[in-house]
């Protein structure tokens, strides 16, 4: 094989990889198989079952049945354990069978096994050096699931030129074969293998438990074995550097599995050498010790011998750590330096990982400029786990006070890169190095400029709670975590934790007004609550300084950071009953530990305890402030009705007469919600103080009930009501109007009779509310429909405000009704059946068109969303989804949504979400139904465009171009997600497109086509969703219609039916094709059925959709109607037996379906 190589001439078997450890006992055997070997030339052809291939093809087997191999593999740990146990105890000799085991098996046995068969390989390779060798070298080649062929060569010298120029890699494409020659000096090896590898999975990338399991046992393999062999082998100048030269040269081979495997294993053994060269420096130091300790000796008890045996050690260990420090070198420089910015992302992310261990760890070979550099190289990595990776490592270096000064240079240099990526696109990378910028400016001050921290700050309102609540760590400790005041012996320990906290609380409202996110007050609660959560639960302290009147001492907070400290202080208390669940916000944990719902009752009862008796006095407080009384007023919400220190009546009656008094002032809509849904909460369960809050509240609502009938008075009595003409007194009315509004929307107020009294305000005439029937579900009925009717008169009314509060009250009572039905109980009264009459309905359509979709348009964006006005745009969203919910609760007809689906596309970003759910919604209820209105959709928008060009005029807002319809349809069409769930609907919609186009057309000489004969281009965009068979009948029923109309497709004014049915020939087989072609040529025979050739020729066209023309005879129709048994079987599946469908509802029978079409 050239100059300085020879062939050894036996061949290594995978049974002796690990020998028989009875042959220590056996000295003269040893002799002659080390005289052999030392003298006799071998040549090693190793086939994938001798290189203990067939320990990776078993390993395989255990991926696929884990449990049997691992009981399997048990028992030879055992036997392993025994036999080392039994060799430590010095009873070789009495052992006379042991197991051969290979390395490879080896990693199944656990880690004391592990140690075990490491020691025999250990033993093994101290008397046959090269052949233990080989037993190593096979291990990590099998543990990159190589399944080739390894021949091994002998070499004498590392310099030979023809050794070199053979180390190559190659690929035979006509053999299917790749050849990797590599140098593991003494050894040649050459790798054969299949060229598919790199594509197929090796061990470290199995998916499920048994790639992680074998990552970690592979790595504790490499780590034992440095362990163990640095009592010795490790030192012999052979062992290790044909090992490191092995990893190197597969680590940069193109094959992915030896790539990832062997970088792994190399970054690993550096590791290990890491850990062996700290403990050598452990030595040395303790050496250290011990010289000075002697050396301190006096001159008679001081020994010159020991002292030299002392200085020897300490060269000895000096030596060896250089040694070590040299492999380091070896394998940083000749692996890691070429594999971090490999191709694949785990060896990136593995790289930059050991990196920064290497750097901790052993600081004065890794920690400098020159290593930290790669760390912020790779932190622009494009994956965010090699950029995570970086992070990490770079938080363990700023955590050690001892490694900052030198990481002086890689701060000022990189600072800027860390600060950027707090908005990264990977929420880990980004909290984590938020994280990490909370450790630099900890330790490092002045690393981080105003700038910086006003930028990071600002993410205490990130829609990620981790990023926020990291961002809330920042801000508690840089602008809040003040230290306390110099102790003064004026004042007391109290009152400077009071000045403390009050300072902090300045800091933090400082901060909040400079933000600029004033209706953000809840979030930067929920950031803070991780890092300064005992600050914003002081809530003695928060209500003290609330109260605190302004002094010449204390100057005081000013009305507006009084109001932001309310909020703070609401936004505290919600946080501490609720735990951190905001809307828009995510990432927040969702199953809470038992330790942290002891914490959460905990606070519950403080907070109860304490704001029952100070709510008051903040009520009385800040009375002339509508919001801020709001605000306090949904305190009481939060309250533990299980607080033993509820039950003192006179705290409850106390906060019933505030509450009460605030409510007899002018309130807004804010604080009657707030203030309905507190007496909600007070008045329910079993709160101690359930009774009088229900008292306050009857009291309240009987005296606005009473004020609001003498407001009225006779006005509204006689033929001729009308509102009375005194402003102020209209304003009463308004007043407690919204007051009994908001009340009922959250309290049952049935014994009140406020429909009754408020029934004569909806009309102008009278006697419509007279006395009802005796039967309540009779006098319910009549209100209903009193109401409606009412309503149905106000949605004309010239104020836009009135109109709106019409719809939005029909819309829910209609929809409270039809949940009503579904749960009324016919045995008390009987359900109260009401249907809304046409008119009404035609009125509902109305009002959504010209209050919902108007405003010009463009590009899918209305003219509200361009102004940029969202309350408007929310305000159409809410009566958008009060119309719909009319339709999927069928209070209305289906086809009312066809006004709605009309605007999909059109109105795709403001109510695309609401429309689509409602098609969604519509198809669950009834599949058919929906495919009508869909149809009845795109007819509507299409006879609107003719009408609108036939009349010349200018553009209306609810015609659309003949393009957006056909842009509408293909979207529509795309909805039919599962073609055999909905293959009906398309059918239908097929059929009422033909209908439409063709119906009562008989052609003249004025008028040859049909009038809407374009349609059927538009109709063309729901052609791709037909199934096979479904398309030859559609296609079928197309011609019935057309055959003895059209009389040459080739003219122009025919050319969107020949577009038509080229769609539905698209799927077609060239053979229906071609028949269908000639029976276009010639004109179909009176009587005889378009598709009766398809019949005789044993209808493989037939689907379990058959055209059937209802108007057709028996005889007929059963052309139209061939069995399910007949279906085509070269349409890739057999189709599902299908029910008979009517599309009229009727099941007609089970084995087939017809459709009428």
């Amino acid at each position: 094989m050239g100059r300085g190589c020879r062939h050894l001439s036996a061949v290594l078997r995978s049974e002796e990889m690990i020998q028989d450890p009875t042959a220590a006992s056996r000295p003269a055997e040893q002799n002659k198989n080390s005289h052999d070997e030392a003298n006799t030339s071998r040549a090693v052809n190793q086939s994938e079952d001798e290189l203990g291939i067939a320990s990776s093809r078993k390993s395989v087997r255990q991926r696929k049945r884990p449990h049997e191999g691992f009981e399997n593999v048990q028992s030879k740990g055992a036997k392993a354990g025994r036999s080392s146990a039994s060799r430590a105890g010095g009873r070789r000799g009495k052992r006379r069978h042991a197991e051969a085991v290979t390395l490879f098996d080896v990693l199944s046995m656990g880690r004391s096994a592990m140690q075990a068969v490491i020691g025999d390989w250990i033993e093994a390779y101290g008397t046959r050096r090269d052949s233990s060798l080989l037993d190593l070298i096979s291990f990590f080649i099998q543990c990159c699931g190589c399944k080739g062929v390894v021949t091994a060569e002998m070499c004498e010298g590392k310099e030979d030129r023809d050794v070199m120029s053979k180390m190559v890699e190659e690929l035979d494409e006509v053999a299917g074969l790749q050849y990797k020659k590599f140098l593991a000096f003494p050894w040649i090896l050459t790798v054969t293998w299949p060229t598919d590898i790199d594509s197929a999975e090796y061990p470290l990338t199995q998916p499920g438990p048994y790639g992680r399991w074998f990552h970690s046992e592979f790595c504790d393999f490499v780590a034992a074995l440095v362990a163990q062999c640095q009592r010795g082998v490790m030192f012999d100048g052979y062992l290790m550097n044909s090992l490191i030269c092995l990893l190197a040269e597969l680590s940069d081979s193109c094959v992915r599995a030896f790539r990832h495997t062997c970088t792994l294993a190399a970054v690993k053994l550096l590791s290990s050498l890491v850990a062996v060269a700290l403990s050598l420096s452990g030595a040395i130091e303790n050496s250290h010790e011990l010289h000075r300790v002697q050396k301190t000796k006096t001159t008679r008890r001081r020994s010159p011998l020991k002292q030299q045996r002392i200085q020897g050690k300490i060269t000895e260990l000096r030596e060896k750590r250089a040694e070590v420090e040299t492999m380091m070198d070896v394998v940083f420089k000749g692996i890691f330096l070429k594999r971090y910015r490999d191709v694949l992302p785990e060896i990136r992310s593995l790289c930059m990982e050991e990196l920064g261990l290497w750097m901790k760890l052993y600081g004065s070979a890794f920690l400098n400029d020159s290593c930290l550099k790669y760390v912020g190289w790779m932190m622009h990595d494009k994956v965010p786990d090699v950029r995570l990776r970086c992070v990490l490592g770079l938080q363990a270096l700023y955590g050690d006070p001892a490694l900052l000064p030198k990481l002086d240079l890689f701060t000022s240099r990189f600072k800027d890169r860390m600060v950027s990526m707090t908005l990264d696109k990977d929420s880990e990378v980004a909290v984590q190095t938020m994280k990490l910028l909370l450790l630099v400016s900890k330790t490092s001050d002045g690393a981080l400029s105003d700038e910086d921290y006003r930028r990071l700050l600002r993410l205490v309102y990130s829609s990620q709670r981790p990023l926020a609540a990291a961002a809330g760590e920042l801000l508690f400790a840089r602008l809040l975590n003040t230290e306390a005041p110099a102790p003064d012996t004026k004042i007391n320990e109290e009152e400077a934790r009071e000045r403390q906290t009050s300072a902090r609380l300045r800091a933090l409202l400082h901060f909040h007004q400079e933000s600029e996110l004033r209706s953000h007050v809840a979030y930067l609660v929920d950031s803070l609550w991780d890092g300064g959560g005992a600050l914003l639960k002081d809530w003695p302290t928060l209500t003290s300084i609330l109260l605190q009147e302004p002094s010449s001492r204390s100057p005081g907070l000013t009305r507006a950071e009084q109001v932001v400290l309310v909020e703070i202080l609401v936004a505290s208390v919600r946080q501490a009953s609720e735990g951190p669940a905001l809307a828009g916000r995510s990432g927040a944990k969702k199953v809470m530990s038992a330790r942290e719902k002891r914490s959460q009752l905990d606070d519950c009862t403080k907070l109860t305890e304490h704001l029952l008796v100070v709510l008051p006095d903040l009520l009385a407080k800040f009375s002339g402030s509508c919001d801020t009384v709001a605000s306090l007023m949904k305190i009481p919400q939060y309250f533990l009705p299980e607080c033993p220190e509820a039950d003192t009546p006179q705290a409850a009656s106390r906060l019933m007469a505030e509450m009460g008094a605030a409510l007899d002032r002018p309130a807004g809509p804010a604080l009657l919600e707030a203030a309905a849904r507190t007496y909600l909460s007070l008045c329910g369960g079993g709160a101690p103080w359930r009774s009088v809050a229900r008292t306050a509240r009857d009291s309240l609502v009987r005296r606005w009930v009473d004020n609001l009938t003498a407001l009225l008075g006779d006005s509204l009595q006689g033929e001729s009501p009308r509102f009375p003409a005194d402003e102020e007194r209209t304003a009463d009315i308004s007043a407690t109007l919204k007051k009994l509004s908001a009340f009922h929307n959250c309290h049952d107020l049935l014994e009140w009779n406020l429909f009754g009294l408020l029934s004569p305000l909806l009309s102008a005439e009278s006697g419509e509310g007279g006395a009802p029937p005796e039967e309540k579900a009779e006098s319910q009925r009549l209100q209903l429909r009193l109401f409606c009717e009412r309503s149905n008169r106000c949605l004309s009314h010239p104020d836009h405000s009135v109109q709106q509060q019409a719809f939005v009250g029909v819309c829910d009572v209609l929809t409270a009704h039809a949940h009503q039905l579904q749960r009324w109980d016919p045995s008390s009264f009987g359900p109260l059946l009401y249907t809304p009459g046409p008119r009404l309905q035609r009125a509902l359509v109305t009002f959504v068109g010209a209050h919902v979709f108007v405003g010009a348009d463009c590009g899918g964006q209305s003219a509200d969303s361009e102004a940029g006005r969202p309350e408007e745009l929310h305000r159409r969203r809410n009566l958008l989804a009060a119309f719909c919910k009319l339709i999927v609760h069928g209070v209305l007809e289906m086809s009312a949504a066809a006004e709605v689906f009309a605007y999909y596309l059109k109105y795709n970003d403001d109510y695309g979400d609401i429309i689509k759910e409602t098609m969604y919604r519509t198809r669950q209820m009834d599949k058919l139904g929906s495919a009508h209105t869909l149809g009845l959709c795109l007819q509507q928008l299409f006879l609107r465009l003719r009408g609108e060009q036939g009349s010349g005029g200018g553009a209306h807002p609810g015609v659309q171009t003949f393009t957006g319809i056909k842009e509408l349809a293909r979207r529509s069409a795309l909805t039919f997600g599962d073609l055999v769930k909905f293959r009906e609907c398309v059918v239908v919609v097929h059929r009422n497109g033909i209908e439409f186009v063709f119906q009562e057309f008989s052609p003249t000489p004025d008028a040859p086509t049909p009038p809407y004969l374009s349609y059927l281009t538009i109709l063309s965009e729901f052609s791709s969703k037909l199934l096979k068979p479904d398309k030859k009948i559609v296609f079928a029923y197309l011609q019935k219609h057309t055959a003895e109309r059209v009389t040459d497709l080739q003219e122009e004014c025919w050319q969107p039916l020949a577009y038509y049915r080229a769609s539905l020939l698209a799927a077609a087989g060239a053979e229906d094709a071609a028949s269908h072609a000639s029976s276009e040529r010639s004109p179909h025979r009176p009587g005889h059925s378009p598709s009766s050739g398809q019949k005789r020729k044993g209808n493989k066209s037939s689907g379990p959709f058959s055209p059937v023309d209802s108007e057709v005879s028996k005889g007929q129709k059963s052309s139209f109607s061939p069995s399910h048994k007949d279906a085509d079987p070269s349409s890739g599946r057999a189709e599902p037996p299908a029910r008979r469908l009517d599309f009229e509802g009727s099941v007609l029978g089970e084995d087939t379906v017809d459709v009428e079409l």
